[in-house]
């Protein structure tokens, strides 16, 4: 570890295809621009609004949330996940009562509500995982608030439709024998034949960065330390300024 540290590479614990996250040490960046992107868009409630906005838009492509408060977004948000839950029952032919989950009793639930949360486990085992390793600030959310994971929540959230409740039902018609393992093995293969994690990177990039930078795999991972000054640029480090204050 010390050798790994030494080197500056990154190092989290995972379960395979990052279904679980354990630990993490430092990040896979060497640079602070995500982080301090992030920090930037959350500290202003507009721009804050944009970012949730854009998470809307990438969880149900084709319709446009612009214009839409946070009120309006929650309630069409809970709709979606509603219908999505009612069409995938019907798809595999499983009768669906409604989302049932107390918190700490997994199996308080019938399997098929046990599937989703498995694999709503999983997701944010893969949120934490490229938060984790892109260095941002897993507690600075965009949706979510007042939790150390609030932004790993907002990631998780945006495969949960798309990926998460499909298998969670498939699973759930199999057999209700072992149905947490078997739904983490059938979202981790889920993941690798859709190669959710190199997404993932690319989703929060395009959620935090600029449309340039966000294309570009190597433009927030520049190794570079610079002064800020007063008129909101940075300026070169390594050097004394006493005698040339000219910013």
């Amino acid at each position: 570890m010390s050798v790994l540290g030494d080197s500056g590479a990154g190092v989290v614990w995972v379960g395979e295809q990052g279904v679980r996250f354990y630990s993490g040490g430092r990040s896979l960046n060497r640079s602070s621009a995500l982080v301090e992107a992030q920090a930037t868009a959350w500290a202003n409630r507009r721009t804050r609004l944009n970012v949730a906005r854009a998470m809307y838009r990438m969880r149900f492509p084709g319709e446009d949330p612009s214009g839409l408060s946070r009120h309006e977004l929650l309630g069409r948000e809970g709709r979606r996940v509603k219908e999505r839950y009612r069409y995938e029952a019907a798809r595999v032919g499983l009768a669906w009562n409604g989302r049932h989950y107390v918190p700490g009793d997994f199996d308080s639930g019938d399997a098929a509500n046990q599937a989703v949360t498995a694999a709503a486990q999983c997701m944010y085992g893969i949120a934490q995982t490229t938060v984790a390793a892109l260095g941002c600030s897993p507690g600075l959310g965009f949706i979510h608030s007042g939790h150390e994971l609030a932004f790993v929540l907002d990631i998780a959230d945006l495969y949960k439709t798309e990926i998460a409740i499909p298998v969670a039902f498939e699973t759930a018609t199999d057999s209700p024998e072992d149905i947490g393992s078997r739904t983490r093995r059938a979202i981790r293969d889920r993941v690798n034949e859709v190669g959710l994690l190199r997404r993932c990177v690319h989703d929060i990039k395009r959620l935090l960065l600029p449309d340039d930078a966000a294309g570009d795999p190597t433009a927030d991972d520049t190794d570079q330390v610079t002064l800020q000054s007063d008129h909101g640029m940075n300026i070169e480090s390594g050097r004394n300024y006493a005698e040339d204050v000219h910013w």
